[in-house]
């Protein structure tokens, strides 16, 4: 942008063979500029900022950024690398609780118990490796991302779809949660004096993790990378240097199972197979995770699908090694780890290892680290299948709109409100939180292979029938273990996710039927051919803003021809996600009206169509009338799902002088039109 004071700014604009046409003229921090006739482009000066709510927008700047242009989507993608400490982290980290929470069930049944820690931990790494294995069809099959939801929805039907999209949106939420509250215990490992506090630690620390996620992905991988490969690299170093004592002790049998370090509470349940498959259902708590490379396909550099395998692959070789060498050592050293204690057992294996030194502080503060950032794996995931969803009309359309810096805000800020709340009301405590884990994501992990399934059988591609075998023992396996996890933790707080995804599915397929019905509603052929002419008495012009060609938009085009002799249509593009189809249809159906089309790339709407009312303003008779379509709805709680932009822009120009503002509701249920009036229902 040219610098205030200076002289406009002229920018070649060629065509397709390269020639100049024309020039782009830009006026310093003008708000938008005119590309061609009719066609007009927002810049970073289009939104008015007085008053309180200027200030506030400044403050939000100065916060997380500056908004960034949507032509800089394109440069947010992540390498390998980055992509692993990103989408890994969950799965990584998960280390730090895994073996603890398969401990805390087998010592009910006595010390004796716990040389079944091994067995264990080797079952749920052979399922991980069935995981990827299955899932990297998958992210081949789909590499624009979207995960179980898009796979169930496209192979198995809508219910499907929706079931599976509420379950991970549900785990995404404990994943944040669970992270955190590991998180916090790790520091009360470290430092016993701050567990009265854990709670505001908590939520202090999901609040900080939402602020990094609002300021973009690119920030947010280079923060964390570090604690994720340090974690990585002293928890392997943790192994190797315990397994190598060992190995040069007088007693080199790794696999022995040490004396318990101290005493236990008496055994209170037998060790029978069900108290097993608890212990079993409790340790697949290490898989949670493993999806969100799936979900995040798209934010991969190209190749994107090879790049995701590859990630994937990594991250299931690393967790593997690091959740068997973990539970190993403390089978080894005798750790158990009870209802009431403070000491993790992360802690545990790291003072046997080490002692109380430099090296144990530092496992310590990269476990705290990477529990933390773990967070960040919900956060990559939940706004981008919230944004999905609504992009498919099943969640309210505000969760598609990006923020300031090309990252989904809305979803951003559902996901630390709904964290926030399990934190306070489960005290965060990780295993009060545990009960109701994994069992959204293994429900997931099924639906997704009898989606591939069924995706193999219809397309038939070369190889298909191997493919179909895999996917399909993936889904046999996942079932059986999301049937385990149901049954073994439903008494312990399981249920509460039981009956949260039928609720959390019957409110998404709701939404989708609001929006279904309303598009039915205001649908208008593309073929319908609507000539209206503007013949009215006025001679002011009018300007209605126009989001979309539907019913609500006619009408309002009708009133205004009858009231003006000049009526002008506004588009703004503000989606670089998906391209507008307004434009192409104009002139074919509404060819006596002019449209004035303006890129928007900084996803702003209201703000350019401001800008141009100011502009119009400046030529004769010096004033406008803007008549902006109002949806009608019949419940107060319908009122978010509609109307978000134009309200905004109603309440910027309600006080503008010169300015005549009409609403002009439409109500879908009579399908008929309003009296126009100046104040929203």
């Amino acid at each position: 942008m040219p610098s205030p004071g200076s002289g406009p700014q002229y920018t070649p604009v060629a065509d397709k063979e390269g020639r100049v046409t024309r020039y782009r003229v830009e006026f310093p921090h003008a708000g938008i500029v005119e590309l061609e006739s009719g066609h007009f482009e927002a810049t970073e000066f289009a939104e008015r900022r007085r008053g309180w709510g200027g200030r506030l927008a400044n403050f939000k700047d100065s916060l997380i950024g500056t908004s960034m242009n949507s032509k800089r989507l394109a440069e947010e993608r992540l390498s390998k690398k980055v992509a692993l400490a990103i989408f890994s982290s969950d799965a990584l980290s998960s280390t730090a609780y895994a073996t603890q929470e398969i401990l805390l069930v087998l010592v009910i049944a006595g010390t004796s118990a716990i040389h079944l820690s091994l067995p264990i931990a080797l079952a749920i790494t052979a399922l991980l490796g069935i995981v990827v294995v299955s899932y990297s069809q998958l992210i081949k099959a789909y590499p624009s991302g979207g995960g179980a939801y898009t796979v169930a929805l496209e192979n198995l039907g809508v219910i499907a779809g929706l079931i599976a999209a509420a379950s991970l949106l549900i785990d995404y939420t404990l994943t944040a949660a669970v992270s955190i509250a590991a998180c916090v215990e790790a520091i009360v490992s470290a430092a016993p004096d701050v567990d009265s506090a854990r709670v505001p630690i908590a939520v202090g620390l999901i609040a900080l993790i939402a602020l990094g996620n609002l300021r973009g992905i690119r920030e947010s991988g280079t923060l964390f990378s570090i604690p994720t490969y340090g974690f990585v690299f002293i928890l392997a170093g943790t192994i190797v240097i315990g397994m190598a004592r060992v190995f040069m002790s007088d007693d080199p049998n790794i696999l022995r199972t040490g004396e318990p370090k101290e005493a236990a509470e008496d055994a209170t349940h037998a060790l029978t197979l069900f108290l097993v498959l608890r212990a079993f259902s409790a340790g697949c708590a290490a898989l949670t995770g493993v999806e969100a490379i799936s979900n995040g396909v798209s934010s991969f550099k190209p190749p994107e699908w090879k790049n995701a395998i590859a990630t994937m692959v990594s991250m299931a070789f690393l967790l593997g090694f690091l959740f068997l060498g973990t539970t190993i050592l403390a089978r080894h050293y005798g750790i158990i780890f009870e209802h009431g204690d403070k000491e993790t057992v992360m802690s545990q294996v790291g003072e046997e290892v080490f002692g109380r030194n430099l090296l144990y502080y530092l496992l310590q503060g990269f476990t705290a680290g990477i529990l933390f950032l773990a967070a960040n794996t919900a956060y990559n995931g939940f706004p981008i299948l919230a944004a999905i969803l609504a992009r498919d009309g099943y969640m309210p359309r505000v969760f598609h709109a990006r923020g300031n810096r090309l990252v989904f805000s809305y979803g951003i800020a559902a996901l630390t409100g709904f964290a926030a709340l399990l934190l306070v009301i489960f005290n965060a405590t990780t295993t009060q939180l545990i009960p109701l884990y994994a069992l959204g994501v293994f429900l997931c992990f099924t639906l997704a292979q009898a989606g591939m399934v069924a995706l193999w059988f219809k397309r038939k591609t070369p190889g298909w029938k191997r493919s179909a075998v895999i996917n399909g023992f993936g889904g046999v396996v996942t079932g059986i273990v999301f049937v385990i996890i149901m049954v073994t933790k439903f008494g312990e707080g399981g249920w509460i996710v039981v009956v949260a995804i039928p609720l959390f599915t019957a409110g998404l397929w709701w939404i989708g039927r609001f929006y279904k019905r309303l598009q039915r509603q205001l649908y208008v052929s593309p073929d319908a051919q609507l000539d209206m002419r503007p013949n009215g008495e006025s001679r002011v012009p009018i300007i209605v803003p126009v989001e979309d060609i539907n019913l609500a938009t006619v009408m309002t085009l009708g009133a205004a021809c009858e009231r003006s002799r000049e009526v002008v249509a506004v588009h703004v593009i503000v989606d670089p996600d998906a391209p507008s189809t307004v434009e192409q249809r104009w002139s074919r159906q509404f060819p006596s009206i002019p449209l004035v089309v303006i890129a928007s790339p900084f996803r702003n709407a209201s703000d350019p169509i401001a800008r141009y009312v100011d502009d119009r303003l400046k030529r004769a008779p010096h004033e406008v009338t803007v008549m902006i379509p109002l949806l009608e709805v019949r419940r107060p709680y319908h009122r978010p799902l509609v109307n978000q932009s134009l309200k905004r822009l109603q309440r910027m120009l309600e006080n503008r002088r010169h300015v005549n503002l009409v609403a002009y509701p439409f109500s879908t249920g009579s399908m008929g039109r309003r009296r126009g009036r100046t104040s929203i229902p």
